[in-house]
């Protein structure tokens, strides 16, 4: 055992022991000395930890003690927000190094300074444009709160604002047209957090933000040596997202309003935005399907009549001058809009080599997204190659490494188990004798069961819905239905419900993908979980209709389709037990899950939970664990 490998067991024992009950964990230990040595090494490492191994620990310590500047990808900003708030302080208490980190969000989940003062006129007013009451009101309280606010997230608020609020006073990252520009970029809230950044050991992200780091050439974060991937699972979907680009009217209209603001003639943006409906219109036709490439004759006609006219209002911009402080900013807004939207009308208006085109959303507000075919190229290029990475996730699928380009010559390879006892505190609910996921007789069943299993938890209930339809359904007909509180994601924001959830024991959550990971809910508060729906993935996306033809139908569902559906549901079901002390039901209320012959495959995904069919045996177990004190 090399030196850096002890030193990671022993300062993780350092910390472990000032826990309330500390139990020393195996698979936490293995996994903090593998990755010790893989850093010493200069090795990449993949690592699968069981649920309840305590990843966060076993992957910070070492990366603490080996000194070197640390990225860590979470692959929600909850779970960001869960180590800036737990986890980093805690080793900052306990760990005795000295150390600093930061956590960096995207641009648009910062209140933007400038934003509110542009929200004041001469006279000191409040303007609005075309809000209601209850958003002008919302404008109002951000705009208080940003006087009071250290660190601007929204994810401070108890409530999550609504978008029209937020959009009103928050910046998309291709409008910021920078510090430099900006005169209160001093103060700026995600400049302030890139600042931070920059000196910090550790600098917590978003895979979604580390993405859009990749896409950008390496110009929002600071240079690191060291990556680290948390729910690693995620890292294909997220960067087929950022390092592609999308198109849509709704994007050519918001570059024809953000110019209207600066420039009174309306003649320069009414034919960009007749040529956005043109667009609209071309596309719209082929929603949900892939497109050649070259693209059709006629999107490409739109597009280059589009691409002439952001041209020629780019141009107008330039001329436009003022000794006016806030025109001046909603012209350089306006400039940096234009040219990320040129950026991307160039690349959809190419041969784009390697990557996949379709169009997403409904025929009535459509919009082409050009994605990568793989990502292992991008990833190779800009970060297996400068960088030491380490991937870790409760589940890692068996063709991850391929799927992301990251060669396992040279790569160490670890799992380890859970150190909870899933046969004796869990039970996993699922019967051949549900009705079909498709038939009439679904919907009314699925409400049925969450009413009975939620009364016998008495509550305690965190409910997973594939679909925001099924949500919605579901959260209204249960609130007539059951006594107890349900949280959804529509009404606060994540912190709040899970702070909500936690302090009151009878409190449900219902909610989508989200909450299938990077949630930890642990004690008896969480002592249910529900899944409507096996979590496939769309068979007609047409991104993965590429990546399917890419491997070959007959290996598809296997290498593509399986993985994705026994990730997700490993996933929502670790976020059942989080101690060794904790109990509870996960019920999957889908029949495939007991009849299709790919069943085993899923199950092996899932920890070892006993087995019923019995509902009436689900109950009196979730009964059970609510009488006990």
């Amino acid at each position: 055992m090399s030196r850096a490998g002890n030193e990671a067991i022993e300062a993780l024992r350092r910390v472990t022991a000032t826990f309330e009950g500390s139990e020393e964990r195996q698979g936490q230990i293995d996994m903090s000395h593998a990755i010790a040595e893989s850093l010493a090494s200069g090795r990449n490492a993949i690592i699968q930890a069981g649920t309840g191994t305590g990843k966060s620990l076993g992957y910070l310590v070492p990366a603490i003690l080996n000194g070197k500047k640390t990225v860590v990808a979470t692959a929600t900003k909850a779970l960001q927000d869960q180590l800036n708030r737990n986890d980093l302080p805690l080793l900052q208490k306990h760990l005795g190094v000295d150390f600093s980190w930061a956590v960096v969000k995207g641009r648009s989940n910062y209140i933007c300074l400038q934003r509110v003062r542009e929200r004041k006129d001469t006279s000191g007013q409040l303007e609005f444009e075309e809000t209601t009451d209850r958003v002008a009101k919302e404008i109002d309280t951000l705009v208080d709160w940003a006087k009071k606010t250290s660190t601007g997230d929204f994810e401070e608020l108890a409530r999550m604002p609504s978008e029209k609020a937020r959009q009103a006073v928050s910046v998309a990252v291709d409008e910021c047209p920078g510090r430099n520009k900006c005169p209160v970029g001093a103060d700026c809230f995600a400049e302030r957090a890139r600042d931070a950044a920059l000196a910090a050991d550790v600098v917590v992200v978003n895979i979604h933000l580390y993405g859009t780091h990749i896409a950008s050439g390496g110009n929002i974060l600071p240079e690191h040596d060291v990556v680290i991937f948390d729910e690693a699972h995620q890292i294909e979907a997220v960067l087929s997202d950022t390092v592609g680009t999308m198109l849509s009217n709704g994007r050519i209209t918001s570059f024809a309003s953000s110019v209207r603001k600066v420039m009174a003639d309306p003649t320069l943006t009414n034919s960009l935005e007749e040529f956005g409906l043109r667009f609209s219109g071309t596309i719209s036709p082929f929603a949900g399907q892939r497109l050649p490439s070259p693209l059709p004759s006629n999107i490409l006609e739109t597009l280059s009549l589009v691409r002439i006219e952001v041209n020629t209002i780019i141009s107008a911009l330039r001329d436009v001058k003022t000794d006016n402080e806030a025109t001046q900013q909603r012209i350089y807004r306006a400039q940096t809009q234009g040219a990320r939207l040129v950026e991307s009308l160039d690349l959809a208006l190419g041969t784009f080599t390697g990557y996949v085109a379709y169009v997403e959303g409904s025929p009535e507000r459509p919009s082409l997204r050009l994605s990568p075919l793989h990502v292992g190229d991008v990833l190779q290029k800009n970060v297996w190659d400068s960088h030491v990475a380490i991937l870790t996730s409760a589940t890692v699928p068996s063709a991850m490494p391929e799927r992301v380009g990251l060669p396992l010559e040279g790569t160490e390879v670890l799992t380890v188990d859970s150190p909870f006892d899933y046969e004796r505190n869990s039970r996993l609910y699922c019967s051949p004798n549900f009705p079909d996921r498709n038939s009439p007789q679904f919907t009314p069943f699925v409400h049925d069961e969450l009413e009975s299993l939620i009364t016998a938890a008495g509550g305690r209930t965190l409910a997973l819905f594939t679909s925001n339809k099924a949500l919605n359904e579901a959260t209204e007909a249960l609130r007539q239905r059951v006594p107890f509180p349900i949280l959804s994601p529509s009404d606060y924001s994540r912190q709040r419900i899970i702070e909500m959830f936690m302090e009151d024991e009878h409190a449900c959550i219902f909610a989508s993908q989200s909450f299938f990971q990077g949630v930890d809910l642990p004690g008896r508060t969480l002592s249910l979980v529900i899944l409507d729906k096996l979590p496939f993935p769309r068979p007609d996306d047409p991104l993965l209709e590429a990546r399917r033809e890419a491997v070959g139908r007959d290996k598809a569902f296997t290498l593509i389709d399986l993985p994705i559906a026994a990730t997700s549901l490993a996933q929502a079901a670790g976020r059942l037990i989080r101690t060794a002390d904790d109990m509870g039901v996960v019920a999957v209320l889908d029949n495939r899950l007991a009849t299709k012959n790919y069943w085993r495959t899923l199950i092996a995904a899932l920890p070892p939970m006993t087995r019923t069919r019995e509902r009436a045996e689900v109950e009196q177990f979730l009964r059970d664990i609510t009488a006990k004190k």
